[in-house]
């Protein structure tokens, strides 16, 4: 999972509800320094939440962008069902659809890992509201062969027990993920945060995200036909999808391609300013909202 590198919100930044017609979804909002460039809706991957994009919210908005954190249904600060069907892959991209019109629509669109896919399949519904799509440390397909066993390991035990015995569980384990060091050390009262988000997220919401981290079809030529700016980022490393697959989706996409140094599966946390940087360089890129 992410570790921030902070968990203090940078100045001007709330933290708010984000009223959709599919409910309302708890967010930080970061409103853009001098006039704006346009707006951009972050989308978190499985076990994360809004805060995994805490470090990219002040120099996305200090170049001119406003940047919008969410946290999903049912994911840490956002309420969900406790049905299994509501977290179905079009359900929550249906969710990303309604926060994009809440927004105001044309807006750049960026998921992380799970939310990747998410956003991939938002995009696959209805692409209008985009401006751009960013799929950040994400591949084509299911994860790897290894992370498979593990989630589907981690799926059986939330079956079995319940969300702070497995907690308990993973915290014997660490070291679990592979992750390059980050520039700063770890915030003071991380691991209580961590602990918080883990058991703040429905149990029906990690169970059903793991499933389809394990199961997803390889949807890049759908995408491929899609007539959207797309930009491919990841760390130089990833535990997730072998880096060389993101490659290869990017290729098909046609995309803008980013591998930022010294990041592992989570450049957004690891290397922020690096990663804000290429993500400004790309929005810039794509011109100014039109209405």
């Amino acid at each position: 999972m992410s570790r921030p590198p902070f968990l203090t919100l940078p100045p001007r930044a709330e933290a708010h509800r984000l009223p959709t017609s599919r409910g309302d979804f708890a967010a930080h909002d970061a409103p853009p320094a001098g006039a704006s460039r346009g707006t951009v809706l972050l989308v978190p991957g499985f076990t994360g939440s809004k805060e995994d994009f805490i470090a990219l919210l002040e120099p996305i908005a200090a170049a001119g962008y406003r940047a919008v954190a969410v946290d999903g249904r049912g994911q840490y600060e956002s309420p969900g069902p406790r049905e299994a069907a509501a977290y179905a892959q079009e359900e929550l991209a249906r969710d990303v659809l309604a926060q994009a019109a809440a927004l105001g629509g044309r807006v750049h669109l960026l998921g992380h890992s799970f939310g990747g896919l998410v956003s991939r399949a938002a995009v696959l519904l209805d692409a209008s509201p985009f401006r751009s799509l960013t799929i950040m440390s994400c591949g084509p397909g299911p994860i790897a062969a290894e992370q498979q066993a593990r989630t589907r390991l981690l799926i059986d035990t939330l079956g079995q027990l319940d969300k702070e015995a497995v907690w308990q569980e993973m915290r014997k384990q660490e070291p679990q993920e592979p992750q390059e060091p980050g520039p700063v050390a770890e915030p003071a009262g991380l691991d209580e945060f961590l602990h918080r988000r883990w058991t703040g997220t429905a149990k029906e919401q990690l169970i059903a995200a793991g499933r389809q981290l394990t199961a997803e079809p390889d949807r890049t030529a759908e995408l491929a036909a899609v007539p959207l700016p797309k930009h491919v980022l990841s760390g130089r490393l990833d535990y997730a999808w072998p880096v060389p697959s993101i490659d290869a989706m990017a290729k098909e996409l046609s995309a803008v391609r980013t591998v930022v140094e010294g990041a592992g599966h989570s450049p957004n946390a690891e290397r922020p300013a690096e990663t804000a940087g290429a993500l400004v360089r790309f929005w810039d890129r794509t011109g100014p909202v039109t209405a």
